[in-house]
């Protein structure tokens, strides 16, 4: 079930009608009988939530969740938040629970560690699966305790069917009782105390040379490697982006390798000497990816440098970091990264900080980076003069865009910040949607049928020049600035954006019926297009189809949905799942398990070692439960370009089935949880920031959800208003 739900709640007691002598109402004894809940508690789900006087473990009052009816897929839970004012390493929840006729899910204890973009620590006690009937029992949650945490929340929780009650709960931080510790001010972090070159670095490089950018290159290297190991700078005591800029003028003006290497080891010196770790391992022989540190021996170092930096690697940061998070699912969280805003384009300094940022944020953190077209050891020297020479805004943005493409991560979007490399590729467009079929522009449909006429273009004709410069011209000189996975992703992006311009007007020319025209084809405002709504629909997610086959479309779908889907198509010949879209609703598990009829991996994951940056490690993956019913017909599921991330995903939990067919294209290749990236302008992106395999280490990053029957739509289904991939589904079936 989804996880992702953060809310920070307000403690207060208001009208209490009695007194707990406790700071927190954890024994549920502080009750307005005027409100639902006991005070600070509040509801999560749609069950009904009350205060039970009669059943309790002890006491007044107890919680009872009571679920809905015929509730497989649904959830309901009771919380409490509590500000993270504490200092220790670990943290146990304990709590009674009593529960009733639990089916089709679990009742459980609940604690959640939420940090300052994500929850960082959850467990609900699903892999007990607790259900059937049981008197009132103590249970409990240990989780360590990262001292980045800023909420705990706890509370109970029923999934499935039945009743559940909640009673008597502490929380305990290193053994001692929360409600007698005393709450600890969070000490701030020195770097946040620094704000000399809040408004400009005052660097400015009028030239550069080949060995300037060399210079560069290992400058780069050794702050970013710094920045993520030595333990003075992982604890937040130096503003790192200032340091960068404090010792770049001395740095831009060395003349010798040896004077080079002078400065940076005084430069490394006055964070202090590093403390030998008791604690540090090895990389784990069989990481999937293992730290690169061989650039240590390739820049002309001396040993006294080289040896500093090996030292700092031995003896590097174990635990939460200033400028590093780990989640509990493996992704990293990049805090702490401030986003100059309002930086000026002459400023050289925060050119330089964006790539190396962004370079190393990839070399560290990244589980595809092994994935990229080019070798990623040589982007950050190739990208040096592309930084220093970009020389106004629309420039700076499209260096970081193309750095950003060279992680061919289809996650990597430019879409927020990203204001004049928007508003350079144009105002307005085209009245109707197109895409690529067999390396062909092709128009698919109009957003406003009303402008067809004025557009003189028919459905299924194809564009061969955009104001006299070939489609392929046009797709090669833009592609390097469009962040892709595949081919497939790339060219579904392009084709939303090709016929775009800053002019109203554009010349075409365009194949329809075997004849070529030439045509001045308006274009619009985005506001009076229906691009907002083309693809909206109130319709219901599923259908039976002629032939007693069911459909389903994961674009519209609720988790109502899934039971009756089940109870619809139980006997139907085949049901054909559509995954060209983005689902709206999570249903790997809960109807992924209609289709096996046993337990069945499906997915394994790579996580980081939050100590030992760029080492990844497989981390435990999921299996596909099966039900109490399994289908028994033909199960066809339907993917293109169009199907990413969560998509993919779904895709490859149903492929477990006991029998499915995968038929379409390939997908975005784009899987895994996603990390978030703030470059310096206020430029915002992403990478996929976990490996996603299948279950025998076969890759799906960039690769995609390979379908066991390929079909692509043509110009002529195009043409015609046919639906080629649902006509082989439906033939699949009837075979």
């Amino acid at each position: 079930m989804k996880q992702s739900l953060i809310i920070i709640l307000s403690l207060l007691c208001l009208n209490c009608s009695s007194q707990s002598p406790e700071k927190f109402n954890l024994d549920f004894e502080t009750y307005d009988n005027s409100m639902t809940l006991p005070n600070g508690w509040k509801q999560w789900g749609e069950y009904q939530l009350t205060v039970d006087s009669t059943s309790t473990h002890s006491g007044n009052y107890a919680i009872k969740i009571t679920s809905q009816e015929n509730a497989a897929d649904q959830f309901g839970s009771a919380y409490y938040t509590i500000p993270a004012r504490y200092i220790g390493d670990s943290i146990l929840l304990e709590g009674y629970m009593k529960y009733k006729n639990v089916t089709d899910g679990f009742v459980g204890l609940l604690l959640r560690l939420d940090g300052q973009n994500a929850t960082i620590l959850f467990d609900n006690m699903e892999k007990l699966q607790l259900s059937g009937s049981s008197d009132w029992r103590k249970y409990s949650i240990a989780l360590k305790f990262p001292k980045e945490t800023e909420n705990i929340r706890v509370g109970g929780i029923l999934v499935g069917n039945g009743e559940a009650w909640f009673d008597d709960f502490k929380i305990t931080i290193d053994g001692k009782d929360i409600q007698i510790l005393d709450e600890v001010e969070k000490p701030v972090a020195k770097a946040t105390l620094d704000n000399e070159f809040d408004v400009n670095s005052n660097i400015r490089i009028t030239t550069i040379t080949d060995a300037g950018i060399k210079n560069l290159e290992l400058l780069g290297r050794i702050w970013g490697f710094l920045k993520y190991h030595h333990p003075e700078i992982t604890g937040g005591n130096y503003n790192w982006d200032f340091e960068l800029f404090r010792v770049l003028p001395q740095y831009l003006e060395i003349k010798t390798t040896a004077d080079r290497n002078r400065v940076l080891m005084e430069w490394i010196s006055k964070y202090g000497v590093v403390k030998p770790c008791t604690s540090c391992q090895k990389t784990n022989a069989d990481a999937v990816l293992k730290p690169d540190i061989r650039w240590m021996e390739q820049f002309e170092m001396n040993p006294e440098l080289i040896n500093k930096l090996k030292f700092i690697y031995d003896n590097r940061n174990q635990g939460s970091q200033y400028y590093i998070q780990n989640t509990q699912v493996g992704n990293p969280i990049f805090s702490n990264e401030t986003k100059y805003y309002s930086m000026q384009s002459d400023d050289d300094g925060v050119k330089l900080l964006a790539l190396y940022r962004f370079w190393n944020m990839v070399q560290y953190f990244s589980p595809n980076k092994h994935l990229t077209d080019n070798n990623w050891n040589s982007i950050l020297k190739e990208y040096i003069p592309k930084f220093i020479n970009s020389k106004n805004k629309l420039e700076y943005e499209l260096a970081c865009a193309a750095l950003i493409a060279e992680h061919n991560d289809t996650h990597s979007t430019t879409n927020i910040g990203f204001t004049a490399l928007k508003n350079s590729r144009g105002a307005y467009y085209p009245p109707f949607k197109t895409k690529f079929i067999d390396s062909k522009l092709v128009v698919t449909d109009y957003y406003n049928p009303e402008l067809k006429q004025v557009s003189k273009i028919e459905v299924g004709d194809v564009i061969t020049h955009i104001n006299g410069k070939p489609i392929k011209v046009i797709i090669d000189s833009i592609t390097p600035y469009y962040p892709a996975s595949n081919q497939a992703a790339l060219l579904r992006n392009i084709a939303s954006d090709v016929l775009r311009s800053n002019q109203k007007q554009i010349k075409i020319d365009y194949l329809s019926n075997n004849s070529q025209t030439t045509h001045s084809l308006p274009l619009y405002n985005l506001e009076d297009l229906n691009t907002r709504w083309y693809d909206f629909t109130n319709e219901k997610s599923y259908k039976m189809l002629e032939g007693n086959i069911g459909y389903v479309t994961l674009k519209t779908i609720t988790e109502d949905d899934i039971s009756k889907i089940k109870d619809l198509f139980i006997n139907t010949k085949g049901i054909i799942i559509d995954i060209r879209n983005y689902p709206s609703t999570f249903v790997p598990f809960k109807l992924g398990g209609y289709f096996v009829s046993t337990s069945s991996p499906f997915v394994k994951f790579t996580g980081l070692n939050i100590n030992n940056p760029g080492e990844f490690n497989y981390r435990e993956g999921a299996n596909i439960p099966a039900q109490d019913t399994t289908y028994k017909g033909k199960l066809v599921v339907l993917v293109n370009e169009e199907t990413q991330s969560q998509a993919e995903y779904t895709s490859m939990a149903f492929r477990a089935g006991d029998n499915t067919t995968i038929v379409g294209s390939t997908t975005a290749g784009a899987d895994g949880n996603i990390s978030s990236i703030y470059l310096p302008g206020g430029l915002l992106t992403h990478i996929s920031g976990i490996g996603v395999y299948y279950p025998d280490g076969t890759e799906t990053q960039r690769v995609g959800i390979v379908p066991d029957v390929e079909v692509h739509q043509t110009i002529e289904g195009i043409k015609q208003g046919r639906d080629e991939l649902m006509e082989k589904a439906i033939k699949i079936i009837n075979d």
